[in-house]
């Protein structure tokens, strides 16, 4: 396996599947099984779930809710999302630890950084909830920031499309994908990776990253392996 250590980056919305809103069990346990696929080459991950598909804390101030209460009930809905997946990982028969940055000790470990790296040493996938525990920071910044913490080799993230493209590809059909991507060509043309914060931890830390179709059975294995799957960006 051409990475060793890697954090899976998943939004909220991917979880949905098929539906409107809320958690699919069959796309989770698709993911579950992906997510086996490289704990049995050895491989170890870490994952950073979005909450979009139950609240998101942006959408909720756009509407007049006060910003820091509506991050906090987003913070929440990562922490559901990672006990989903637990579940489904735990079914397929994979260990696993959920880490939270808010404390639920009842649900959740604290994200304690010594502990983290005992797990994957050991094994097992840890799921880091809770964002990184402060308002007007998204989960893309939380899954950088847990990255460098655990010193992983690349940032996976899986999205819907098949990686970065000149404009948006489900609306524009003559999009052309990139393959390979430095962080300063994304920063000049302006194309949606990451938010700012997020992406520049990355660049500063060195720090790749691989957006690829998390959807597509075995791309995740093919990314492990080295394969040319999805778009990478590096310096």
């Amino acid at each position: 396996m051409k990475y060793k250590r890697v954090l899976l980056k998943l939004s909220g919305e991917a979880l949905m599947g098929e539906r409107q809103y809320g958690i699919d069990p069959k796309r989770l346990a698709e993911y579950a099984h992906e997510i086996k696929q490289i704990t049995d080459k050895g491989v170890q991950v870490a994952v950073v779930i979005g909450g979009g598909n139950i609240f998101r804390g942006v959408a909720g101030a756009s509407k007049g809710m006060d910003r820091v209460q509506a991050d906090h009930m987003g913070m929440l809905a990562t922490v559901i999302n990672g006990l989903a997946l637990q579940s489904a990982l735990e079914d397929a028969e994979i260990p696993t630890r959920l880490q939270s940055a808010v404390k639920i000790n009842e649900v959740a470990e604290p994200f304690i950084r010594r502990r983290a790296l005992r797990h994957l040493e050991k094994g097992r996938v840890v799921i880091f909830g809770g964002g990184t525990g402060n308002p007007y920071f998204t989960t893309d910044s939380a899954a950088v920031l847990r990255a460098i913490e655990i010193n992983a080799d690349v940032i996976l993230k899986g999205t819907r499309v098949d990686g970065i493209y000149t404009s948006d590809p489900e609306k524009n059909a003559d999009a052309t994908k990139f393959d390979f991507i430095s962080f300063d060509d994304v920063l000049r043309k302006g194309l949606k990776v990451m938010d700012t914060t997020a992406f520049t931890l990355s660049q500063e830390n060195e720090l790749p990253i691989i957006v690829f179709d998390m959807n597509k059975a075995g791309n995740l294995l093919k990314v492990i392996s080295g394969e040319s799957i999805g778009t990478q960006v590096n310096l």
